[in-house]
């Protein structure tokens, strides 16, 4: 078991994610010195067994090992996590079960959830859902045992949830009240808040039309408030930011709500929430750099699965550049990068009786950063007594 997650992770590692590349890739001996196997690795069938072999319990303690992976990164107690939680559409074209269409993506997907701590990018977890819109069930049940984990090990670290208005339930801003849980989350703009914050709204609209009077038609303008609102649903009232930006284009509005009560608005809404985009990138360096979009199963258990091993070559990929890389060319670079630059060398492997001798160019661009990583993973395997 060890021996086939460990080639499919580093399969995913080197940009090769589809199942049906191991048939050509199980003789590659690169692969196999990194898998520690010295003869042919799994085939395709053998894989594919794997994944629909895997059940509930398996899933959940895979889940909590991840957690786990994520909480021992840390050197001592963070003083604050901020829980990024955001939602990413799986196109789906086959009959996977939770696929559903989306009139926001225009097509059927799944949509998993994607949860990284927003401070240093590290993931969380990810869990496999159906294609639409979260609900306030889901949302409170996966906080909860993120939250349960976290506290466990921390349980002085402040923790700050940090996602879109499609995460604002009042049934959610209630939980994370009862469990001592800060958030910060978008909140749909309705006429109801467009009334309460008008003046704010009117002095944007009115300086932009004066810095036109005056020949300065390029400058934005920029306003924040903060009032105490209530919704209907909601059970009582809540801090909101409203952000006005008026320009040539027109004036577009944006408010959020949070559990902050002194805070100034502008670094609420500039400072914290809108540094969640990094979760952003944190998703496509999972997407699009470990093609973890994949989700070609039938069965949402095998895709969950799936999604977990794409996670595990994340939290590798990651440490990888936080650690190795920190100080280098590379230290910023995505994973796509990384791989192009650093992990595609050119070589010759010559398979002797008693060892594998990997013959590498006397010249490439990051010889340096290579042998430095090189001089880091023998001293890892070989610690001086």
């Amino acid at each position: 078991m060890e021996a086939l997650i460990g080639q499919r992770v580093h399969q995913i590692l080197s940009g090769n994610p589809d199942g049906n590349d191991l048939d050509r890739l199980r003789n590659d001996v690169g692969l196999q010195s990194a898998v520690g196997r010295e003869r042919a690795l799994a085939s395709q069938p053998t894989m594919s067994r794997l994944d629909n072999s895997v059940g509930r319990k398996d899933l959940i303690r895979m889940a909590y090992a991840l957690g786990d992976m994520f909480l021992e990164s840390f050197e001592k107690a963070p003083q604050m996590i901020v829980i990024d939680m955001d939602p990413t559409a799986h196109l789906v074209y086959g009959q996977q079960q939770l696929g559903l269409f989306n009139t926001h993506v225009g097509d059927t997907c799944l949509m998993p959830f994607h949860v990284y701590d927003g401070l240093t990018g590290r993931l969380i977890t990810t869990v496999i859902r159906e294609g639409k819109t979260p609900n306030a069930g889901e949302i409170i049940a996966l906080l909860k045992r993120i939250v349960k984990q976290i506290r466990s090990r921390f349980p002085d670290t402040v923790l700050v949830f940090r996602a879109d208005s499609h995460h604002t339930k009042p049934a959610v801003m209630d939980w994370m009240r009862a469990n001592n849980v800060q958030w910060v989350t978008g909140l749909g703009p309705n006429k109801r808040l467009n009334k309460d914050f008008a003046n704010v709204i009117e002095r944007a609209r009115q300086t932009c039309e004066d810095n036109r009077l005056d020949g300065l038609d390029s400058r934005e303008v920029r306003l924040f408030a903060s009032g105490c609102c209530a919704a209907g649903t909601w059970s009582r009232p809540e801090r909101v930011i409203c952000r006005v930006t008026a320009g040539p284009m027109g004036v577009d509005v944006r408010y959020i709500v949070t559990s902050f009560e002194t805070a100034k608005p502008k670094f609420l809404y500039d400072g914290v929430y809108c540094d969640r985009g990094n979760a952003e990138l944190f998703i496509k360096d999972h997407k699009l750099g470990l093609e973890s979009d994949r989700s070609p199963c039938d069965d949402p258990r095998a895709n969950q699965f799936r999604l977990f091993l794409h996670s595990a070559a994340y939290v590798i990929l990651h440490r990888f550049r936080e650690k190795i890389l920190a100080g280098t060319k590379l230290a910023k670079s995505t994973f796509q990068q990384i791989r192009i630059k650093l992990l595609k060398v050119a070589g010759r492997v010559k398979r002797m009786k008693t060892r594998i001798r990997f013959h590498l160019p006397l010249s490439f661009e990051f010889k340096e950063i290579f042998v430095r990583v090189a001089n880091a993973a023998a001293a890892q395997h070989n610690p001086s007594p």
